[in-house]
């Protein structure tokens, strides 16, 4: 009897199982246009393929132009492309959002254990938003899979001045690529890639937890000062070539009283993947991004915002012209690489930051322009080793530079300058240069180790009043 009723406990469970994997392969639905598409958008457990072609999305009903709000749900987008006209972004009659954010985006990802694979989608026109905030992605659910999605952006304005006219107000309607933000957990962004044609962010968070970034690429265009002041009309023409504000702008030096100064270099949009410190109080934490690569942005990865430490691993960046990676409290980077053509490699840029963990590869840094830092570190407790392939990479007008105010990214002008208790081991022929408030360092070095002069002491200082 005890054999029998055993034999029927394992049947039992065996039928069991088939029946759930039964369950889990979800028929697929395949449609063909994109109002058989929507129709699924908000239906719990489907499997939807929309057919391989271009499709043309220039009406909405409301500002989020799709709203996927579906749960254990996958969207099999392969070989589609959308393009978005831009128009959308500046409609007035569009249903407004009952979140309290009155953000424009293409596609929003707010229900939970949802992927969406392949889609390629564009935005088009020059028709700027309504407001700042117009992005293509917005996802806000939980387990959500972007995966090999890739996206072009346009449609920011005044295009081809990047931030010389205004960050998150002023003049500029920004276009922005991926956000992902409170209350979402657990996003993975997996091979993806953005376009940066306009003003704004290619990826940011704002107020996630446990997000992971592999494998995305993101890329996109400088222009020099020179070729500014070389217009005859347009925007920058009709102001005189003078800037929204003096000194210091996201990487780029301008005169005292805003005008336009000429060998110096832009990024015609924001930051490649960054973290926003928060949302609404909601913080951004634990995110991981790893094998990625930006070209060409503001900021390459810019994870120093964010305190709680996060993980950057095989990453690559170039030509960017901030810096290359701002790093902040706890983070730790292994095996990453930049150039510092047109901004140092990496910073650490923040006096609060504390115990981060570094490991930069320096890549070609030659025929730059507008910059000879090479890296700086500011705070408390860094572990740091700076090494390169070649020594020909690294210029030898190039520094390294300690507890400076030089470069992005000190707000406070009122913080005390310092970098203390670092560990450093520059395995390259580059100087190093310790400024004041520079104590208990351990300095490994192929090169030389100086203090700044009593004179770069004072002109450094005088940087605190040039944020």
């Amino acid at each position: 009897m005890n054999k029998i009723l055993t034999l029927l406990s394992v049947l039992f469970i065996v039928f069991s199982s088939q029946a759930q994997v039964a369950d889990n392969q979800k028929k697929v639905i395949e449609v063909s246009s994109l109002t058989e598409f929507r129709s699924y958008l908000n239906q719990d457990n489907v499997h939807v393929k929309l057919k391989a072609g271009n499709y043309q999305v220039d009406d909405a009903k409301k500002i989020r132009f799709f709203e996927i709000t579906s749960n254990n749900s996958y969207y099999d987008l392969k070989d589609v492309r959308f393009m978005v006209d831009t128009k959308l972004f500046s409609r007035t009659d569009l249903i407004k959002s009952t979140d309290g954010n009155s953000m424009y985006c293409a596609i929003e990802i707010s229900g939970n254990h949802v992927t969406l694979e392949g889609l390629y989608i564009e935005t088009y026109g020059d028709t700027p938003g309504l407001q700042s905030k117009n992005k293509i992605f917005n996802i806000v659910g939980e387990d959500v899979t972007l995966k090999d999605v890739e996206l072009r952006t346009a449609g920011s304005n005044p295009w081809g001045y990047g931030y010389l006219y205004g960050l998150g107000g002023g003049d500029v309607r920004k276009m922005n690529g991926i956000r992902v933000g409170y209350p979402a957990k657990n996003v993975k962004l997996l091979g993806c890639k953005v376009h940066m044609r306009a003003m704004g962010h290619a990826i940011f968070l704002q107020g996630s937890e446990n997000t992971l970034i592999e494998g995305c690429e993101v890329d996109g265009l400088l222009r020099t000062t020179d070729a500014m002041l070389a217009e005859t009309s347009g925007y920058g023409f009709d102001k005189n070539f003078y800037a929204a504000k003096g000194n210091y702008i996201e990487g780029t030096n301008v005169a005292e009283d805003g005008k336009i100064l000429p060998d110096e270099i832009i990024s015609l949009s924001e930051d490649g993947i960054r973290m926003y410190p928060d949302y609404n109080g909601h913080p951004t934490t634990n995110t991981t991004v790893k094998n990625c690569t930006v070209t060409q942005m503001r900021r390459g990865i810019c994870t120093g915002l964010s305190t709680s430490g996060d993980m950057v691993i095989d990453c690559v960046v170039r030509d960017c012209v901030a810096t290359g990676y701002n790093v902040g409290n706890a983070d730790t980077l292994i095996n990453c690489s930049a150039d510092a053509k047109y901004g140092e490699a990496f910073c650490i840029a923040y006096t609060d930051a504390k115990n981060a963990k570094v490991e930069m590869n320096i890549l070609d840094s030659r025929n730059g322009i507008a910059n000879n830092l090479l890296a700086k570190i500011n705070g408390t407790g860094h572990n740091v080793v700076i090494k390169t392939e070649s020594p020909e990479f690294i210029p030898s007008t190039m520094a390294i530079k300690l507890s400076v105010w030089e470069g992005y990214g000190n707000f406070d002008e009122n913080a005390r300058m310092h970098a203390t208790n670092i560990k450093l081991d520059n395995q390259t022929s580059t100087e190093i240069i310790t400024f004041k408030g520079t104590e208990k360092v351990d300095i490994k070095t192929k090169g030389k180790v100086r203090k700044a002069t009593e004179s770069e002491n004072l002109v450094n200082d005088s940087n605190r009043l040039k944020r």
